[in-house]
């Protein structure tokens, strides 16, 4: 064999050994030691890496939790209650009673109760209507149709029906607020189940005056102030013309779904009342 050959892989042979000496040494040096728990609140973790806990997903949440020390505020909607109690024994901690949740649309303007004025054209995204359209029903406020919430969800829980032309909430929803954050007319809202899937409030966002809001739509909220002088418990505030109902303090006595002139109240798996016709267009699929 040529000498110069020779010289040449003892060289290169040399050089690749103290290139992983070193590449050693530096990994050695700046190695990072993980806590093993971040591994165990990781695996416990449902994996759905949805963003709903805040979070860029199920790993980065499982470090927050670890690094935190506390499950305050910390929250997995998606595992809910169960995941939560798992994460704790983990831990050694306490885990918080966590509320379930769900989606529920704000808006009521069906093909029927907001007939369309208007005919778009345009790209078939809520996002790109919100900006150059008001809405084929003419509520600057409503929902426009186009299921950027449904694209959103990865649960398959929301879906628009097109016989409505509004979206439907089902049981599938594990309130991780993808839908929330892709509707550019905030017209979904997470909000406590409820006792026995029960729940109460108001489907409308329109902030207008009641006269140009009911132009618009059947159902809109008025602004009236009768639900809110109805309520004994103080649950229902109005703002900008508009009612909004706490879950935390409605008491589901329905008093203000009796009082609402325009039935822009809905109620959810409530049972039948002896008097008064129960909704024919409501805005939510529940189980």
């Amino acid at each position: 064999m040529d000498s110069s050959i020779l010289y040449s892989i003892i060289t290169l042979g040399l050089i690749g050994a103290g290139s992983a000496a070193i590449l050693y040494w530096v990994a050695s040096k700046f190695k990072v030691e993980e806590d093993p728990r971040i591994d165990a609140v990781a695996e416990a973790l449902p994996q759905a890496n949805c963003g709903g806990c805040g979070y860029a997903g199920c790993r980065n949440f499982a470090e927050a939790i670890v690094k935190t020390g506390s499950l305050d505020n910390l929250i997995c909607p998606v595992g809910g209650d169960e995941v939560m109690k798992r994460i704790a024994s983990i831990l050694g901690l306490e885990a918080p009673a966590v509320e379930s949740m769900i989606a529920v649309v704000r808006c009521n303007g069906s093909f029927q109760n907001s007939p369309s004025k208007f005919q778009y054209d345009g790209v078939k995204s809520c996002a790109f209507a919100h900006i150059t359209f008001t809405g084929e029903g003419g509520c600057p406020y409503g929902c426009l149709g186009h299921g950027d919430c449904e694209r959103a969800c990865t649960f398959d829980a929301i879906h628009v029906n097109p016989a409505t032309g509004l979206p439907e909430v089902n049981d599938k929803c594990t309130a991780c607020g993808a839908c929330v954050k892709a509707c550019p007319r905030n017209i979904i809202e997470m909000r406590p189940r409820g006792k026995k899937d029960r729940r109460i409030y108001v489907t409308c966002m329109n902030k207008e005056k009641g006269a140009v809001a009911r132009k618009n739509c059947e159902v809109a909220c008025i602004g009236c102030n009768k639900c809110v002088k109805e309520c004994r418990f103080d649950a229902i505030t109005l703002s900008n013309n508009l009612a909004y109902i706490d879950p935390h303090k409605c008491t589901l006595c329905r008093k203000c779904v009796e009082v609402c002139p325009t039935n822009c109240i809905l109620e959810v798996n409530l049972p039948p009342r002896k008097r008064a016709a129960q909704s024919d267009s409501p805005a939510e699929i529940t189980a």
